[in-house]
């Protein structure tokens, strides 16, 4: 028997409302359009898609930041009511976030021990002493000296800061991590080093974590579920294998054909897509992706696809390869 999942989803969705102009009106843009997953306890499911396909405002959703507009959200176990702040600080503990930016994400004022121990100063009762002692031993656990704790951000380099801000995320023992591009704004040599130490975090703490990357070859590397959104909505979702080696939906196609991988045996044959992602605000008419979809036909223009299970993951496509 299975575990209960941490974290379940189900037609999750954030629209805005968004002037167009001073004469125009309004508009509704569709940031997350009815998106529905499951999150495994220990487990990391990869969220991918290209730039304003919704992937952060997701995230912002996940961790309470932003109210959805319709749809449900249940962390462990606890169905989420928007707009109960109470409900929310209790459920922050369990939901922390690692952000993009390093060099954004942590107060330049204050030193590395008063940044750890921040999170224990809102959500716990424990000493100060308690705090300087558990902030020191997450300090260790992801590989920072003892003499880190009293320097200031800026005697960092970007690598070492992000260990900063994922010893922050987990000082609280949360359940669930959103990891928004934690490894986007680094090294490519520092890139892995900052995904092992994640991996190995997971396997001591039993952490789940929602990953929000564009980059395919680094979802490879920590995902044990891919789900391939594109302009708000899902596209293709499944266990990594599946996804990797034989991708159903021709937008996945497209991004794993875009990747470079050293195998040359994984070499996809090349798929350009034509054309620029369509504006939330003015979405096509059908299938979202038909006017980029090398497999579009007339029905794809008028009908939009609906996800349904194929070889074991679920497709959004009306031509599933």
């Amino acid at each position: 028997m299975s575990a209960a999942p941490v974290l379940e989803a189900q037609a999750l969705t954030r629209h805005y409302q968004v002037r167009r102009g001073l004469f125009a009106g309004s508009a509704t843009l569709r940031a997350v359009d009815g998106v529905s997953f499951s999150l495994q306890p220990g487990n990391t499911l990869a969220v991918v898609g290209e730039s304003g396909c919704g992937k952060s405002t997701l995230a912002r959703l996940v961790t309470l930041i932003e109210p959805p507009t319709a749809g449900s959200l249940v962390i462990v176990g606890e169905a989420v009511r928007p707009g109960d702040a109470a409900q929310a600080r209790s459920l922050r503990s369990t939901v922390q976030m690692v952000f993009q930016d390093p060099y954004g994400s942590l107060n330049p004022r204050k030193k590395v021990g008063a940044i750890l121990e921040e999170p224990l100063v809102i959500n716990t009762d424990q000493s100060a002493a308690e705090r300087r002692e558990r902030g020191r031993a997450m300090l260790a656990r992801v590989g920072l000296r003892p003499e880190h704790y009293d320097r200031y951000p800026h005697m960092f380099s970007g690598g070492q800061r992000q260990r900063i801000a994922i010893a922050r995320a987990l000082i609280l023992e949360p359940r669930i991590v959103v990891a928004d591009e934690p490894v986007s704004a680094l090294d490519v040599s520092i890139q892995a080093q900052v995904l092992n130490l994640l991996m190995d975090l997971q396997q001591e703490m039993g952490v789940a974590y929602l990953f929000i990357s564009h980059g395919l070859s680094v979802v490879e590397l920590i995902s044990d579920e891919v789900l391939v959104m594109y302009l708000g909505r899902t596209a293709e979702q499944g266990p990594k294998e599946q996804v990797f080696r034989n991708p159903r939906h021709p937008y996945t196609r497209a991004l794993l054909a875009s990747t470079p991988f050293v195998d040359p045996t994984r070499r996809a044959e090349r798929v350009v897509l034509s054309g620029e992602l369509p504006s939330p605000l003015d979405p096509p008419s059908g299938c979202a992706f038909h006017r980029r979809c090398p497999l579009a036909t007339d029905r794809c223009a008028a009908e939009r696809p609906e996800l349904r299970e194929q070889d074991g993951r679920m497709v959004a496509c009306h031509h599933v390869l």
